[in-house]
């Protein structure tokens, strides 16, 4: 013990490092009993940080990799989806009209487009002109309309050129059959007139139609006011190339296609 006391004192005049601290039990004040070291109170005071690098480390959780699922077989498409499908692919179209709504009647103008004739040349020719229809409906009440008894007019290339033309103060009328020159003729006709009202304010659109087979004779007639009839002369004028194929021709013009010789029937003097 003398030993110990000498450190001590030794270790308050000269503090020890921490290399000479284990100096402090030595070997032989050891017994086999195990005594636990004893410190002097004036010793100064030390913070140890120790490492374990044999600590055992958390061990990541290993997942089961999941087992491949059998692939499901993809449902074939309902008649509604594969409908919607091939209205989408198809080219698109446009319907258009306009109508005047009067108290009696009402009359709707929509055009119809030509028909074409595909070649061996790979062309198309036109083999039917377009037309504008009048569909004409009359009123059971103010402002309401029958369409079961509707009545159509095809009006021709030709009739809607005499249309444009009308003047304020002429007169027009159209008539068809279909057994025109045939033996059953004037049994199936319809009558088309056009006259100026009485105040100068527009024209009346008459339409007269008579089937002896079905027992049927109407006569159903619209007044047209001067701007209305405007429009109509306009959207006739607008439409007209188009019920003779021109746009189509217009659409097909290709640069490569001018650079071409042109044909020996083309010329103005054919030899």
């Amino acid at each position: 013990m003398d030993l110990l006391a000498q450190s001590c004192t030794a270790t308050a005049t000269n503090p020890i490092s921490v290399s000479n601290y284990s100096f402090i039990t030595p070997r032989k004040l050891i017994s086999s009993r195990r005594v636990a070291p004893t410190f002097c109170s004036n010793l100064p005071q030390f913070s140890f940080t120790s490492s374990h690098p044999e600590r055992v480390q958390p061990k990541p959780i290993l997942k089961p990799f999941p087992s491949p699922q059998p692939e499901r077989p993809q449902p074939s498409p309902s008649p509604a989806t594969f409908h919607k499908t091939a209205v989408v692919k198809l080219p698109a179209r446009v319907y258009v009209g306009h109508s005047l709504y009067k108290g009696k009647a009402v009359l709707t103008v929509a055009p119809r487009p030509p028909e074409f004739t595909s070649l061996d040349s790979g062309a198309f020719k036109i083999s039917r002109q377009g037309c504008v229809l009048l569909q004409f409906a009359p009123s059971v009440l103010p402002f309401q309309y029958d369409w079961t008894k509707k009545q159509v007019f095809s009006l021709s290339v030709g009739e809607i050129g005499i249309l444009i033309n009308l003047g304020a103060k002429e007169t027009c009328e159209f008539y068809h059959d279909p057994f025109l020159g045939k033996s059953d003729e004037g049994k199936a006709r319809k009558v088309l007139k056009v006259e100026p009202l009485h105040d100068d304010s527009g024209h009346m659109f008459n339409l007269s139609v008579v089937n002896k087979p079905e027992n049927l004779n109407e006569n159903i007639f619209i007044p047209v006011t001067k701007a209305e009839f405007a429009i109509f002369k306009s959207l006739f004028s607008f439409i007209m190339p188009c019920l003779l194929g021109w746009n189509a021709f217009g659409s097909s013009i290709k640069p490569e296609v001018n650079i071409a010789s042109p044909r020996k029937e083309d010329s103005e003097w054919v030899e």
